[in-house]
């Protein structure tokens, strides 16, 4: 089924466990909700600073030694953003400014949002199109790739390297796993009111794999048997088939609009 006719609630009567970020915006939860679902949130990521902030400020410092500024996530953009804060630095305000790129619309936006100059945005919204698709040759360029301080993928350091450039890449913040999981969502799972579950990160897919072994035990993915895995994308797909051992629709486009229209067409053309 097509998305424009999909109806105006897909989802309607549909439980929805969606798992994010502790911090997460409630955007996600409003668009299922305008699709008919009863949201059900799990957080299974905290976003805090790295260990050390050191490599990222040193490399702000000289941030007009760098031809390109690269953004995986927003939370690399609100991390470069407090940090040339503590630092008093206004680099933008001048000509020393890299050229910036970013994967995802949710990372441009968070660029947009900073009133930094418009960053160059791959169409399909994932590393792999940012790889296919740069505006230049970079032999010979500087790039600054702030970080998730580990568990990220190293995809794009990797190929831009092996294309000759030098990358220098700064850990900016760190994504942990919440103690537990909350006593809505164990319940929710435990008595098998999970329609769907929905996953935005292979990081997401690992930690709450990890939760539910935690607090279901080593049979914890009969508790999901009953509820559609949608994902965002290619990569968070390939952790779910790997954890999970299946993948019941993927979001294309790669954002939050595509993934709620995914989980919704999964009902649709259900007989």
């Amino acid at each position: 089924m097509a998305l424009d006719t999909l109806p105006p609630q897909p989802l309607a009567g549909r439980r929805v466990l969606l798992t994010r970020a502790a911090d997460a915006s409630p955007a996600s939860r409003s668009l299922f909700r305008e699709a008919g679902a009863q949201v059900i949130e799990l957080p299974a990521l905290v976003i805090g600073p790295p260990d050390d902030w050191g490599p990222l400020d040193d490399a702000l410092r000289s941030l007009e030694q760098f031809h390109w500024l690269i953004f995986s996530s927003a939370n690399g953009v609100d991390a470069v953003r407090q940090r040339l804060d503590h630092l008093h630095l206004r680099p933008h305000q001048g000509p020393t400014w890299p050229r910036l790129a970013a994967v995802g619309r949710k990372t441009a936006q968070a660029v947009q949002r900073q009133g930094w100059p418009m960053p160059f945005v791959p169409q399909d919204f994932v590393a792999d199109s940012l790889l296919a698709c740069f505006p230049e040759p970079v032999h010979g360029c500087q790039l600054l790739l702030p970080r998730v301080q580990s568990g990220g993928r190293p995809l794009l350091a990797e190929q831009f390297r092996r294309q000759g450039a030098t990358v220098v890449e700064a850990p900016a913040y760190e994504s942990r796993c919440p103690a537990t999981v909350p006593d809505s969502a164990a319940a929710a799972l435990a008595q098998g009111h999970v329609d769907v579950i929905t996953f935005t990160s292979s990081k997401i897919v690992r930690n709450t794999a990890a939760l539910l072994a935690a607090h279901f035990g080593e049979r914890w993915r009969s508790h999901l048997a009953h509820a559609k895995v949608v994902s965002i994308g290619p990569e968070t797909s390939h952790t779910c088939r790997a954890l999970l051992g299946r993948v019941d629709a993927e979001a294309n486009p790669h954002h939050m609009e595509a993934l709620v229209a995914a989980a919704g067409r999964l009902f649709q053309e259900a007989p």
